[in-house]
């Protein structure tokens, strides 16, 4: 349990940083409210900042979950186990497997999760506080959260679902169509909905996720601001 613990802690910090340093980027500074357009191009590129993380971390939790859900099919104790042996056949390409489409999964997902956090909580704040977003409590802030939940799986979710057949493949993918070709077989063998199997589940478990993900992380980010002046 403690390695996927560590893994997701480190992709979350990561993702964080990369976006506060992104809107930082585009504005010039943190007094300034960045525009949503550019919260999108933010979360964008935080996206693909995390894919570094991401992309072997998800790989990981993806085969071992298909592993686990072969009953009595187990071959690996854990992700470290699976690390070791994917990097013992492929070398680190075996680590970074599937790590574009990664990335093209990324770049919508967080521009619309950041997005989505942000419209629905300024919403919020001209509703309940007169503007100031920072005087919202924990509620809406959890509304709002789980609003972008919701923005990244629909952003994203066909993108996943190919995502998750490359990496579950026998080997890792040779030349740049391979996403392509996932996605070619996924619609022979199940048609469009094969795109979008799974999606209210992962919706519904993104709600309290993101909620819970975002209040934490304006909190934090209140008391470090109060703390620092």
């Amino acid at each position: 349990m403690g390695s996927p613990l560590l893994g997701i802690a480190a992709v979350n910090s990561l993702l964080f940083w990369a976006y506060s340093h992104g809107k930082h980027l585009q504005t010039g500074s943190s007094d300034v409210e960045p525009a949503l357009g550019q919260i999108a191009i933010a979360g964008a590129g935080a996206g693909v900042v995390n894919s570094i993380l991401a992309s072997p971390v998800e790989l990981l939790k993806v085969r071992l979950q298909v592993q686990y859900g072969n009953a009595g099919n187990a071959v690996f104790s854990g992700p470290v186990a699976l690390g070791r042996h994917l990097l013992s056949q492929f070398g680190l390409r075996g680590i970074m497997w599937g790590f574009w489409a990664t990335v093209a999964r990324e770049i919508p997902a967080y521009a619309a999760f950041y997005s989505a956090f942000e419209f629905t909580k300024r919403r919020f704040a001209h509703a309940l506080t007169d503007g100031d977003a920072s005087k919202l409590g924990v509620a809406p802030l959890m509304v709002s959260g789980s609003a972008g939940g919701i923005g990244y799986w629909t952003a994203s979710y066909p993108l996943d679902v190919i995502k998750s057949r490359v990496q579950n493949a026998a080997a890792p993918p040779r030349g740049p169509g391979y996403m392509a070709d996932a996605a070619k077989a996924i619609y022979r063998e199940q048609g469009i909905r094969g795109f979008f199997r799974g999606y209210s589940t992962s919706v519904v478990r993104s709600i309290p996720a993101a909620g819970v993900t975002f209040v934490v992380y304006e909190l934090t980010t209140r008391a470090l601001s109060r703390s620092g002046k």
